[in-house]
C-alpha cells in the first residue's frame, strides 16, 4: 500500500481509495469527503485492486437521505447492505436478516421486533443501566488508569444487550469476541490470519481471514441455537424469548431467522454504542473546553449526545442496489448498480451544519443521520443507544471528571465502522461507591 496523505485534499479522484480500511487507521479522511461533496458528490468509485466491485459513491447530505428513504429505487435486499458482494448462498441467508430486507417484508419484521425496543422499555431499563455504569466505574476507579475502550465503553453495551436478549452475564465477553472477529475482519488484532508477512500470498491471506470471519459467525449461530432452545423451554420477557414465540404471516420464525436476529442485535448493540462512546471521549480530549462546558452545565447533555452521534458517526456507510433507472445528484443510475452512501460525510456537510468540523456540545439544530436519516431502516436501537450514552457520560462527569488522555488512540482497520480499539486514560484514584 502506498502512503497517501488523507489529511489534505486530493489532487484528483485517482488519489482516493475508500475501499482500503488502512486509509482510516490514522483517522477518517474528512478532506477526501469534503472534496467529493464539492466536486464529485455522486461518482463512480473505481475498483482499486480490492475485493470490492466499483460502485456509486454518495457523499452529500441530501443525496444520502434520499438513498436511505427511497425504497422504490434503492434496495437493501438485492445485494445486502455491506460493500463487499456476497456469495449467492450467503446472500440468500443474509436476506433473512431484517437489515437486508425491503418493504413489505421489512415492515412486518420491524413491527415484530419493535415490541422489544419501545420508549417505555428503555425508560424501564434506565435504573438498571445506571447500576451497570456505576459498577463498571467501580471496577477501575481505584487504579487511576484504564483503557477507556475495553474497561469502560465496551462493558456497558455488552451488559445491556445481554439483559435485553437474555444472554447470561458471564457469556457477554463471548459476544464481544464474536462481534470483533466479524466486524474487525480486516484488523490484525482481531484477525491474526490477516497479518501479512513478506512472501505471503495476499489471496491466501484473504481466504484465511474470510474463513475466520465465517467461523466466528458459525460459533455465534451455534450459541444462538442453544440459547433459543433454552428460551423455548423456559421463556421469560427478554427479546429472544419474545421472538421464539413470534409469528410472521402465521408462521413461526425459523432457526436461521432467529440466529440472524441474534447476530444483528448482539453485534449492532455492541459495536455501535461502544465505538460511539470511545470516539466521543477522544473528541472531548481534542476539545477540552467542551468537556468543561458540559461539566458546568449538565442541561447541555441531550444536545451533547446528538453532537457525539454526528461528530463520530460510528457506522460510516451502507450499501443499496438500484431497483430501476433513476437520477441522483445529476448522475444517471442504472438498474443493478451498486450505491454506497456515506453517513460520515453527510454529517459534515457544510450546507447543513455550520462549522461542521467543530465539536459543539450545544449545537442546535442538529439533524444528523447517524441513525440512518429516517425511513424504514431508522436504527431500531436509537432510544436505547441514547440512554446508554446519557447514563455513561453523566456518571463519568460526576465520578471521573478529571479523565485525561494517556496515549494515542488505536483505531480500527475498517472503512465501515469508525472504531477505536484502545484509548489509554488516567484520573485521580477514587474509592468505589460500593464501599
Amino acid at each position: 500500500m502506498s502512503v497517501i496523505d488523507t489529511k489534505s485534499e486530493p489532487a484528483s479522484l485517482d488519489d482516493i481509495d475508500l475501499n482500503d480500511g488502512a486509509r482510516f487507521v490514522q483517522g477518517v479522511p474528512f478532506e477526501w469527503f469534503r472534496y467529493l461533496r464539492r466536486e464529485h458528490p455522486v461518482y463512480r468509485h473505481r475498483n482499486v485492486g480490492s475485493r470490492y466491485d466499483s460502485y456509486w459513491c454518495v457523499t452529500r447530505y441530501e443525496d444520502c437521505v434520499r438513498v436511505n428513504r427511497d425504497v422504490e429505487h434503492f434496495s437493501s435486499a438485492r445485494g445486502g447492505v455491506v460493500l463487499a458482494d456476497l456469495e449467492p448462498s450467503n446472500l440468500e441467508r443474509q436476506r433473512l436478516m431484517m437489515l437486508n430486507m425491503d418493504p413489505p417484508m421489512h415492515t412486518r419484521y420491524r413491527r415484530l421486533v419493535n415490541k422489544g425496543f419501545t420508549p417505555r422499555m428503555v425508560r424501564d431499563l434506565e435504573a438498571r443501566i445506571e447500576q451497570y455504569a456505576d459498577r463498571i466505574i467501580d471496577d477501575v476507579c481505584e487504579r487511576g488508569e484504564a483503557d477507556f475502550v475495553v474497561d469502560l465503553a465496551a462493558e456497558l453495551p455488552l451488559l445491556v444487550i445481554a439483559e435485553i436478549m437474555g444472554v447470561p452475564e458471564e457469556d457477554r465477553h463471548r459476544v464481544f469476541d464474536w462481534s470483533n472477529r466479524m466486524i474487525g475482519r480486516d484488523d490484525p488484532e482481531y484477525m491474526p490470519a490477516n497479518r501479512l508477512r513478506e512472501g505471503d500470498d495476499a489471496g491466501a491471506v484473504e481466504e484465511a481471514v474470510a474463513e475466520e470471519s465465517m467461523r466466528a459467525s458459525a460459533e455465534l449461530f451455534a450459541y444462538a441455537d442453544v440459547l433459543t432452545a433454552q428460551k423455548r423451554a423456559h421463556p421469560s420477557e427478554d427479546v429472544l424469548s419474545v421472538l421464539t414465540r413470534a409469528e410472521i404471516d402465521g408462521e413461526s420464525l425459523s432457526q436461521v431467522e432467529l440466529d440472524l436476529f441474534f447476530l444483528l442485535l448482539a453485534v449492532a448493540g455492541n459495536e455501535t454504542t461502544r465505538n460511539l462512546m470511545s470516539g466521543a471521549m477522544t473528541a472531548f480530549f481534542e476539545h477540552p473546553d467542551e468537556w468543561r462546558r458540559l461539566r458546568q452545565d449538565r442541561s447541555l447533555l441531550p444536545r451533547a449526545i446528538e453532537e457525539m452521534l454526528r461528530f463520530v458517526t460510528p457506522v460510516m456507510h451502507f450499501r443499496r442496489d438500484v431497483i430501476e433507472d433513476c437520477e441522483l445528484g445529476g448522475r444517471r443510475l442504472r438498474a443493478g448498480d451498486k450505491v454506497v452512501f456515506w453517513h460520515i460525510s453527510a454529517n459534515r456537510d457544510e450546507t447543513v451544519f455550520a462549522d461542521p468540523d467543530r465539536f459543539d456540545v450545544g449545537r442546535d439544530p442538529n439533524p444528523h443521520i447517524a441513525f440512518g436519516g429516517g425511513g424504514p431502516h431508522f436504527c431500531l436501537g436509537a432510544n436505547l443507544a441514547r440512554m446508554e450514552i446519557k447514563v455513561m457520560f453523566d456518571r463519568l462527569l460526576d465520578r471521573l471528571p478529571d479523565l485525561a488522555q494517556a496515549g494515542p488512540p488505536q483505531r480500527l482497520y475498517s472503512n465501515f465502522i469508525n472504531g477505536t480499539k484502545h484509548l489509554p486514560v488516567t484520573f485521580e484514584p477514587r474509592a468505589p461507591l460500593a464501599r
